[in-house]
Order: C-alpha cells, then structure tokens, then sequence
C-alpha cells in the first residue's frame, strides 16, 4: 500500500511515518506540508492512499482534494483533522473524501487506511453519529422519477445506515455481487460517484 501523508507539522508527518512504516504492507512513498504539495505529489506518485491533514497554511487539504478528485475522480483521500468541525464534515462527505478521523485517534489510522484501501469508506464513530443531524433536509425527492424501484431504495437506506455489502445482502438475502450490481445501478441512476455520496443524498433529500 503506497501512501503519501501530508500536514503542515513536520513533527506529525514524521510521526505518522514512522508508526505507519512498522507495518510491512504500508510503504510512505513522499510527505508533503500543505495542500498544493499535495496536489504536486499525487500527480507524481499517484499512491494508492492520501493521508492529509484539514487544516493547513496556503492551501487546505479540503481545498487540495477538491482539485485532486476532479483530475483523478478515484483517488482515495483520508482527512485527518484535530477538529470535529461540522462543517469540514459536511465539506468531506460531498467532496467524496473517503475518511475523516480525529488525529488524537491514532490508534484507528492504520485499520482506517487498510479499509479505505479495500474500498471501503470510514469515518470515526463520533462523526458518523453526528452525520444525519449535520445534513439539512430538503424536500422529499421523488426517487421513481430517477426509476429507482424499492428495492434499490431499500439498499439506499441501508447504505446511509451504514451497512456494507455483506450486510446488506445478509439483510436482503442477496448475493454480494447482486448488492454491487444493485450499487452500480443507484450510482448510475442518481449520477454519484461513491456509497458516501449516496448516504450523503439520502440525508439530504430524506
């Protein structure tokens, strides 16, 4: 797993490194110090994970995943912050960051990682909690109008719910490759990009 970490303490980034490159899968390919050296390096290494902090001087690690996901739509990013700032929340669910975990919570960062890097999503406990009330509503969205069928709603609910594939199937008595194809659909139908997002939707339109 390459990864490439990035925050603005040198005394953190060299932390991290080194607690992370214990681990014989995990290689730190480059560190970086602000949110345009982000930029910089993901184009030049292109690793499997980034891992940047949130708040840092000239360029922000939201303000440098909003540019590095437009130019590389499937690139894994991993927020680290030492604020549970509602609004960098919100701000990383609709970018489609695909973590956001506290810095003071070390012990979570490699197993967060290795998730990220199996595809999965993660965000630490205390924010997911906090997701649904963060979100503000709008009016009910008319699902049939985008041919989403109930079962499909079903499995969209499960998603903001939190539940992953092998959950959801063991929910619905599916197959996991039929919850992935039925996945497909909804990011298709719906015009997202990523399970966070189609959380983040539901929230929004529930």
């Amino acid at each position: 797993m390459n990864i490439i970490i990035v925050d603005d303490d040198s005394l953190v980034a060299g932390a991290l490194k080194t607690i992370l490159e214990i681990n014989p899968d995990i290689n730190i390919t480059a560190t970086g110090s602000d949110g345009q050296e982000a930029c910089e390096l993901y184009r030049r290494y292109q690793p499997d994970i980034l891992l940047m902090d949130i708040r840092m001087k000239n360029m922000s690690g939201l303000e440098a995943s909003a540019l590095i996901l437009k130019e590389f739509p499937d690139a894994r990013i991993l927020l680290l912050t030492t604020f549970s700032d509602d609004e960098y929340i919100i701000k990383a669910l609709r970018l489609g960051a695909k973590g956001y975990l506290l810095k003071q919570d070390y012990a979570s960062i490699l197993p967060a990682l290795r998730a990220v890097f199996s595809g999965q999503t993660v965000f630490g406990t205390e924010i997911v909690a906090r997701i649904p009330q963060l979100l503000h509503s709008s009016p009910s969205f008319d699902y049939n109008a985008c041919d989403i069928n109930e079962r499909e709603l079903r499995i969209i609910e499960l998603i903001a719910n939190g539940y992953s594939n092998k959950e959801i199937a063991s929910e619905l008595f599916l197959s996991e490759g039929t919850v992935r194809n039925y996945l497909s659909s909804i990011l298709d139908k719906l015009q997202l990009r990523d399970r966070t997002q189609v959380a983040v939707f539901y929230y929004q339109h529930k």
